[in-house]
């Protein structure tokens, strides 16, 4: 087993969900749902056990359960959404982390940070500055992460919603990135991607690496670097911004 993976069903009421930088199309809850069920047998495959965190049916957002809570050793940090709307979906994680005996701490007000501007590689933490986590919140997660060793980097965004909608890091080190999206040179070992979708990358162990099936290039070129692409389609996920790593937490082993 690699360690538990946290993920949370859609709301009935997904179709709701906020849009910023795209257009609204049509959302099918229920192709979602099913997607959804793909996407954690996916992540069971490759050994990470499933916890389910309490459903939020009022609000059409939960599915994204990544922006609620950033966790960094044993230490759960809650986030406080820059979208007030979607601040209620952290009760039922706060309850879901303290459950598997993790330490809790919390962004506080004036602080926004969505857990989806998170990146952790190593004991870097880079966190992007937009329209989702403000310099308070960026503040207050340096000093949450510090006592664990960890060093916090601010990365101004361009227009995307979340770092991780712009880049990700592979299991070797190196980062997939939309260079017009994100300041490339505050990352080491850049591989420029071409495909939106083709920077979101969720590393599930060893050489296996999900990615989604809109990014029928990237995986190639990921498969021919010696990775093996585990490839999972969500399509009204992405409808609404979403991206492999924002439907799921992972806690690795300790």
């Amino acid at each position: 087993m690699n360690g538990r993976v946290l993920v949370r069903a859609p709301s009935s009421r997904l179709a709701e969900g906020i849009v910023t930088h795209i257009s609204r199309t049509p959302v099918d809850v229920s192709l979602a749902r099913e997607q959804h069920a793909a996407y954690a047998r996916a992540l069971a495959a490759a050994g990470w056990m499933i916890g389910q965190a309490p459903a939020a049916e009022d609000c059409p957002d939960s599915v994204f359960i990544e922006d609620t809570v950033v966790i960094c050793e044993d230490l759960a940090v809650l986030t406080r959404p820059g979208a007030p709307a979607r601040r209620a979906e952290v009760v039922g994680v706060a309850r879901a982390v303290a459950s598997l005996g993790l330490r809790t701490a919390r962004i506080e007000d004036p602080g926004t940070l969505d857990g989806g501007d998170v990146l952790q590689t190593g004991t870097t933490v880079h966190v992007g500055r937009g329209g989702r986590t403000n310099g308070e919140g960026i503040r207050q997660l340096r000093s949450l992460l510090a006592p664990l060793g960890r060093t916090v980097i601010a990365v101004p965004l361009g227009n995307v919603l979340h770092l991780k909608s712009a880049v990700t890091a592979l299991p070797d080190g190196t980062f997939l990135l939309l260079p017009h999206l994100v300041p490339a040179g505050l990352f080491p070992a850049v591989r420029p991607v071409q495909e939106d979708s083709g920077c979101h990358v969720v590393p599930l162990g060893g050489d296996r690496v999900l990615i989604a099936a809109s990014a029928p290039r990237t995986a190639g070129l990921l498969e021919d670097l010696g990775f093996t692409p585990v490839v999972v389609d969500i399509t009204e996920f992405e409808k609404l911004e979403g991206c492999v790593t924002c439907l799921s937490v992972l806690l690795p082993r300790r």
